[in-house]
């Protein structure tokens, strides 16, 4: 394992150019006819008048997962005269705390901020030498740290899945990136149909040129702009799923305040188009898609009379199991996310519930090449105090140094004088999950050492720019004397991959009428953020499984 951050002389420790000392959180997926239980979309499972899927349930189609290809998939089937029962393991996030908010603040995390866990695991550890990282009461929160031997995996949890707590950038890859990235894919379709379709359903809008330009909020984003263009390097505006209309009205104090409150990391209570608000809120209004809230898939099995056994645990928002049940689905959609469905079809086919299942599922998974760094600026490079949490542009040198470097907030209130990044990189990395029967669990093969990759790749951008503007890297916001953030990652990718663990069109080779529909079909990379792909990818396959397969 190792860090090897590579430091060049002269670029690290604390920049003596003025740095403000400050504390806080940073940084800121058989038949078909007949009708499904209802379910119940209450924050608790204890709500008034919640109803779920009951034992013994049959359902036309049960998807694991309300992500981005789950919700695609629901709403497909949904206006095919198809009726769905999805299943979430997180809570719906419809009911507002004690503080007024759904979602808690990224400045003040709480229990509503993690799942599962009695401390957090921010991204950012430590700021300016003093740890971040504090106690809170075990919880059904929203984003999920989980660790594996060589990294964490940051995903979200909840009725909306990903797009809960990402930063929104919702970018569509250069088609002579494509390629690269789902070899066996038309890219024709993809950028004539399926990307125009997933932009318009995740409501994909952009910013006012001219409003970022004056805006305080972006004055972050401008110095990074600044420093881009100053090295030679081309700054790209991205698109987002954030409303920028609203966000104009936060900036003249007319609206509560969400993106200019630094909401990001735990969920945004204002101006941010969730998948609650696309999606899934199109779905449910066919009638045809009910919502089960805490709870989680356990097994997926042949039923003897045709379809699926689906084991289930329920919930509660202590994590206890209050309830199991069995139901049975004629047609199933993994739709867990890269981590969630391959852990579930590693255990599956391991343990003999699914023993059809080939020798691919598990591999060819990839954290989208993800490592974060930041510099720190001049006194005049002032990156401002008020920061819009929601990232609108990036640098993108992937053709000459294989990186895309988002420019990253830093919503910490006060002024940091710091340039902050999340990195794509074309790391070439992949792990793989396999079935420990030791401890009863998936182990993953990821090796920290592996980021190495990434971190070359982004400082093919970040030496250049340091060099040019006489500038150095941070070290305290990841531990002791650390420059690069290499031990995460926001994009988990691959793991059941098209082509090869399924056929061209998610469906599981081995078992008829089982379907993968997420971002495990993504073979480890998308060379930008990844939700609008797996979204046009899932608008793909479900056309076609609904055309083939009704």
């Amino acid at each position: 394992m190792s860090d090897s951050p590579m430091r060049d002389s002269g670029s690290s420790g604390l920049s003596r150019r003025g740095f403000i000392a400050g504390t806080g959180s940073i940084f800121g997926v058989a038949a078909w006819s007949g009708r499904a239980s209802a379910a119940g979309t209450a924050a608790i499972p204890t709500a008034v008048g919640a109803t779920v899927i009951d034992p013994g349930a049959h359902v036309p189609v049960l998807i694991i997962g309300t992500g981005y290809g789950g919700s695609v998939a629901a709403l497909r089937l949904a206006q095919a005269g198809v009726d769905v029962h999805m299943i979430e393991m997180g809570m719906s996030w419809d009911t507002p705390g004690s503080d007024g908010n759904v979602f808690a603040n990224t400045t003040s995390p709480d229990q509503r901020s993690y799942w599962l866990r009695t401390r957090t695991k921010q991204p950012l550890s430590n700021f300016l030498g003093f740890p971040l990282d504090k106690d809170v009461p075990r919880y059904t929160g929203i984003l999920d740290a989980e660790e594996f031997a060589g990294i964490t995996v940051y995903q979200g949890r909840g009725v909306g899945g990903g797009s809960l707590v990402n930063g929104g950038m919702a970018v569509t890859p250069r088609r002579e990136n494509f390629g690269a990235i789902l070899p066996t894919v038309d890219a024709a379709e993809m950028y004539d149909v399926y990307y125009p379709r997933a932009n318009s359903g995740l409501g994909v809008n952009h910013i006012d040129p001219a409003w970022f330009d004056s805006a305080a909020c972006y004055q972050y984003a401008r110095v990074g702009r600044k420093h881009a263009q100053r090295s030679g390097f081309p700054f790209v505006f991205v698109p987002n799923v954030y409303d920028f209309d609203y966000m104009k009205q936060e900036a003249a104090g007319a609206v509560p305040k969400s993106a200019l409150a630094g909401e990001v990391l735990y969920g945004n209570n204002h101006g941010k188009k969730s998948l609650q608000k696309t999606y899934l809120a199109q779905a449910r209004a066919t009638g045809r898609v009910t919502i089960s809230p805490l709870h989680k898939v356990t097994s997926v099995s042949p039923a003897a009379g045709g379809g699926y056994t689906v084991a289930i645990d329920q919930i509660n928002t202590s994590g206890d199991t209050t309830a199991t049940k069995s139901v049975t689905a004629d047609r199933v959609f993994f739709a867990a996310g890269s981590v969630g469905t391959s852990k579930l079809l590693v255990r599956l086919k391991a343990t003999g519930a699914l023993p059809g299942l080939n020798g691919e599922i598990g591999k060819g998974w990839g954290d989208n090449g993800n490592v974060m760094c930041g510099r720190a600026n001049h006194m005049w490079d002032a990156t401002g105090k008020l920061q819009a949490s929601m990232p609108t542009g990036g640098i993108d040198n992937w053709a000459a140094g294989g990186a895309f470097a988002e420019v990253a907030p830093l919503p910490t209130g006060i002024e940091t004088y710091a340039s902050f990044y999340l990195s794509i990189t074309k790391n070439p990395n992949r792990a793989e999950f396999s079935w420990n029967a030791a401890t009863g669990r998936v182990d993953l093969s990821w090796q920290t050492a592996w980021k190495q990759p990434s971190i070359n790749a982004a400082k093919t951008i970040f030496d250049k720019i340091n060099s040019k503007e006489g500038t150095i890297y941070r070290t305290d916001l990841f531990g002791a004397n650390k420059i690069w953030g290499d031990h995460l990652t926001y994009h988990p990718l691959g793991g059941a991959v098209l082509g090869k663990a399924t056929d061209n069109h998610g469906r599981l080779h081995g078992h008829p009428g089982l379907y993968v529909i997420d971002g495990a079909l993504i073979p480890g990379n998308t060379s930008v953020n990844p939700f609008v792909t797996i979204t046009a990818l899932a608008e793909r396959n479900i056309e076609r499984i609904i055309a083939e397969d009704l």
